[in-house]
């Protein structure tokens, strides 16, 4: 990590003069000139995407192989394209490839990080086969188009044209195509690499899935997310026993009753509201694009201290910005009892944790200990979740991402954002390498449908995008 990147100034919440920047109207620019690569890079997106990576019958490695094999035919010498995984998985090794600097090791690299795994889908549900590209109505289709393929074919894509334009950055710029991401659970390539080849993904700081654009009823562009930092997963499972006994002669003590007065205490429990950079930044952002009594409920949440009422109203709005207010504990699975003729002796639930970034596990556990408020109930986590505090938003990282949006969509603000969800990112920031959701592909209300059924992205959403991060990527590159 250089100083010139994230020294003193950099640590600082966003001041006044970068949301000025954030939240200031764009002047107008012309567009970023077209260029004549774009067949190829069609032809790269519908390689990668047909290429089946499901965890089930689908092979990463293969889909590692055909990126290195373009990126070698740009004229990428085999020292600088590494596949890499665990022998005992063959099928889920990873493809790190690097285009040098001028500066040489003066300077960390910058990381560009996406996940060539995709979730499952069967054939029988889809209206098309997932596992071929299909272009219709101005629509890509297909597993995979935009979680994640979008992201790392546009890189594998800009890689090619650096090599090929004869760009030299100053610092390094290094490519990694993931497995693991959709099913961590099994394996995960960033945290094997992290554990195994460290130097692999060691870096500055990574771009990464995590954020993209809000597109109006109409199609047109609404504004530009970069997510910084994002909660931390964790499951807790409360467990309550006693001796049972015949249903017949019922007790006071009876185990799924006690359990259920814990999950009510647990219900009426909201946890307090938390900003950092980028939640701060995103409702001071949204505020301006909103409007009326919703935007002046968003501002009086950044109050100190901030307002509960108004937090109530958005949260009835819209379940996500309560989310990124505060912790969320939520139960989620129940168990109880072994006979319907017999008082049960064990009661069980789940509750799954969505934790702020910098907070620590062990409060939460405490805290939902004292929620509970019954020592008979044991709380014990399933495992232990990977944390880190949020990466800062500095004018580094903001400026070049301003510009080029104001160039591609002019008048559309940069609104920061945390994800609530979980993305490999919370792998590399716990390893101290600062990592920010930025993808430049707008969607609809609707979304990309990734996860589901007819997965999708827009045409020229994945064309913008490429637009945007080829530059993006540059300007990072050739900075100093």
């Amino acid at each position: 990590m250089t100083r010139s990147w994230f020294g003193k100034r950099g640590r600082k919440a966003i001041g006044t003069t970068v949301l000025t920047m954030l939240l200031g109207s764009s002047a107008a620019a012309p567009a970023l000139a077209g260029d004549d690569s774009e067949a190829a890079f069609r032809s790269l997106y519908r390689e990668l995407v047909e290429i089946d990576t499901t965890l089930s019958a689908g092979d990463c490695t293969a889909a590692s192989r055909a990126m290195a094999a373009r990126l070698a035919a740009a004229g990428y010498p085999q020292a600088d394209l590494q596949i890499l995984g665990p022998a005992e998985r063959p099928r889920e090794h990873a493809l790190i490839a690097t285009l040098h600097g001028s500066a040489g090791s003066t300077l960390a690299p910058l990381l560009l990080l996406a996940h060539v795994d995709v979730v499952e889908a069967r054939r029988a549900d889809w209206q098309r086969d997932p596992f071929k590209l299909v272009e219709e109505d101005g629509w890509f289709y297909a597993r995979g188009a935009s979680d994640d393929k979008a992201m790392a074919a546009i890189f594998t894509d800009a890689m090619i044209r650096y090599r090929r334009e004869g760009y030299r950055p100053r610092r390094d710029i290094k490519l990694a195509l993931t497995c693991g991401e959709e099913t961590s659970e099994q394996f995960n390539s960033v945290s094997w690499l992290l554990a195994h080849q460290p130097d692999a993904l060691k870096a500055a700081f990574a771009l990464n899935e995590g954020a993209g654009g809000e597109l109006d009823a109409g199609g047109r562009p609404v504004s530009l997310q970069i997510q910084a930092g994002e909660k931390v997963y964790a499951d807790f499972t409360l467990e309550i026993t006693n001796n049972g006994g015949h249903s017949s002669r019922p007790v006071a003590d009876n185990a799924i009753y006690r359990l259920a007065a814990a999950l009510q205490r647990l219900a009426a429990y909201t946890f307090p509201i938390a900003l950092n950079d980028a939640t701060r930044g995103y409702f001071q952002a949204q505020a301006a694009l909103v409007g009326g009594t919703t935007a002046a409920d968003m501002l009086a949440v950044l109050n100190t201290p901030p307002d509960d009422a108004a937090a109530a109203r958005l949260w009835a709005i819209n379940p996500g910005w309560n989310s990124m207010l505060r912790t969320t504990c939520v139960a989620t699975q129940l168990a109880a009892g072994h006979a319907p003729n017999a008082l049960p002796q064990r009661a069980t639930a789940n509750v799954n944790c969505r934790i702020l970034p910098g907070v620590s596990v062990d409060q939460v556990q405490q805290d939902l200990q004292r929620i509970v408020a019954d020592d008979g109930i044991a709380i014990r986590r399933s495992e232990d979740p990977v944390t880190a505090a949020a990466p800062p938003l500095t004018p580094a990282i903001l400026v070049p991402v301003r510009e080029v949006a104001a160039r591609i969509w002019p008048g559309v603000p940069v609104v920061p954002t945390m994800t609530t969800g979980a993305t490999d990112g919370r792998f590399l920031n716990a390893a101290g390498i600062p990592t920010y959701g930025l993808s430049g592909l707008f969607h609809d209300a609707e979304g990309s449908r990734a996860h589901g059924l007819d997965e999708r992205i827009r045409v020229r959403s994945l064309m913008d995008g490429r637009r945007f991060l080829y530059d993006v990527v540059k300007r990072y590159g050739s900075a100093r």
